[in-house]
């Protein structure tokens, strides 16, 4: 629950894995615990961005456009590095809390 905490509180959360988060924290107990898990994990799984997504996002007008260039060149160089590292998702705060709900997903559907 804590990383899920986390999460919510990560500024890089989008609002629909934020609600997912609240609306899972919210079920803990209830009969619509399981449920309400298999909800969340999926809506984890579809929003974590893969490290290459983000560099051709970023690495785009669009991304240019969005972040700003000067941030959008600055996120393309920080992921090639940590891609070179060996990271498969993107490292911000709610990316990096995602993965490692993820990480734990066959534990909490035990």
């Amino acid at each position: 629950m804590n990383k899920t905490q986390k999460l919510i509180d990560a500024p890089t959360c989008s609002a629909e894995t934020r609600a997912a988060a609240q609306r899972w924290l919210d079920a803990v107990g209830t009969e619509s615990e399981r449920d309400e898990t298999e909800a969340y994990l999926k809506e984890l799984e579809a929003d974590i961005m893969p490290i290459d997504q983000l560099i051709g996002f970023a690495g785009s007008p669009e991304g240019a456009k969005y972040f700003g260039a000067d941030t959008a060149a600055n996120i393309v160089s920080h992921a090639e590095e940590i891609k070179a590292h060996g990271a498969k998702y993107c490292d911000c705060p709610a990316c990096a809390a995602v993965e490692e709900i993820l990480a734990k997903k066959a534990e909490i559907l035990a």
